[in-house]
């Protein structure tokens, strides 16, 4: 392996412990939705349509997505047509795969931090050169834009964001989008920005707009893990300028070929137009009604400190004792059966990712589990 491999420590960290746990508030999307209550959301007969899927013959789809699906995404981008999106294994994937198209070795990429952290691991391990811009917590998690103007040079090839934030649930205002679009555009750089929380509004009813449309270099990602409640699909897409999409297929066919068929026909049905606003109102039910959760558990306490998210099923919070947030989730894990993402996982030590999108009785089990844990160390 190469010395400038960067392991993702995160997802190692979650895919080790968080099926290994009573109590798992790691994770970021909705509670997963079942297929019977998937399919229960299409008019007509349920029976019938799982019978359809039960008949399905398990073949490679389009490499690309199958039409359907591509034609149900491209609604959702002003102005794209399928010819614009290529269905991917996951978000994940999507973003890999438009950093290797876009970039090459030596190349520039500016990130948002606090950020998902798979291109401030994948960029050096790649040979990209990494420099970040921060959202400042004593403003409330607003843009710095003098990091923003620093981190943005001439020779950045790639700007990345996460709009709603992941972690911190924040939504970009309209100043902040134009300022980002306007930094990319200066460079004559790639816009990425993953979109995946977009439907998973706590505080308004109106989608967070996308950004593409907004600079003819955007690439919007998102995928069915997140607001849609579907993660073990493993499907994602990129949305972007046609030419693009054609080289990141060419990408994707010495990486996953495609994704599954089965994946494609279920997530069809969940972005089809009659279906789609239903599963997005499950989604928002259980962000707001989570919080109210995480909300009543923090205002008894005197060593958090909550910020509350825009948007999403995670809140960003902050603990006042003095230890590393790994070694808090390791000893939480351990001693409680318990999981929360540590904060310097994302760049920040001193906080903790929580995940309040899950049955009531199961979130504040988990956040009486926390709390003990806090008093024990305090």
């Amino acid at each position: 392996m190469s010395n400038d491999f960067v392991p993702f420590e995160l997802e190692r960290l979650l895919s080790t412990w968080e099926n290994q746990i009573e109590y798992n508030l790691s994770e970021s999307g909705v509670h997963p939705m079942t297929m019977r209550q998937l399919l229960d959301l299409e008019d007509g007969d349920t029976t019938a349509a799982i019978a359809g899927i039960a008949d399905t013959e398990i073949n490679y789809p389009q490499s690309n997505g199958d039409p359907l699906l591509r034609e149900h995404i491209a609604t959702l981008y002003p102005g794209a047509t399928t010819d614009n999106v290529l269905v991917t294994v996951g978000a994940i994937q999507a973003n890999f795969t438009s950093l290797m198209t876009v970039t090459d070795p030596g190349d520039d990429v500016a990130v948002m931090q606090p950020n998902y952290q798979q291109f401030w691991g994948l960029a050096p391990s790649v040979q990209r050169t990494l420099s970040t811009f921060s959202l400042r917590k004593d403003r409330g998690w607003a843009l710095d834009r003098d990091e923003l103007g620093a981190a943005v040079k001439p020779t950045t090839r790639l700007v990345t964001v996460v709009n709603p934030n992941n972690p911190t649930g924040r939504i970009m205002p309209a100043d902040e989008r134009a300022a980002i679009v306007a930094a990319a555009a200066g460079a004559g750089a790639y816009l990425l920005a993953d979109e995946v929380y977009s439907g998973a509004e706590r505080i308004t009813d109106t989608f967070t707009p996308t950004f593409y449309g907004e600079y003819e270099k955007v690439l919007a990602v998102n995928s069915m893990s997140k607001a849609y409640g579907l993660p073990g699909l493993r499907l994602g897409w990129v949305v972007g300028p046609r030419d693009v999409i054609a080289e990141m297929w060419a990408w994707q066919d010495y990486i996953t070929i495609c994704t599954t068929k089965l994946a494609n026909e279920l997530a069809a049905v969940a972005l089809s137009p009659d279906v789609r606003p239903r599963v997005l109102e499950r989604t928002r039910t259980y962000v707001r009604r989570g919080f109210e959760n995480v909300e009543r558990w923090a205002a008894g306490r005197d060593d958090i400190e909550l910020m509350a998210p825009d948007a999403a099923a995670i809140c960003f919070v902050k603990y006042r004792q003095g230890i590393n947030s790994t070694e808090l989730v390791m000893r939480l894990i351990k001693e409680k059966s318990a999981f929360v993402a540590p904060g310097d996982l994302f760049g920040m030590d001193g906080y903790l990712r929580i995940s309040f999108g899950l049955p009531e009785p199961y979130v504040n089990e988990g956040l009486r589990r926390l709390g003990e844990l806090l008093d024990e160390v305090e």
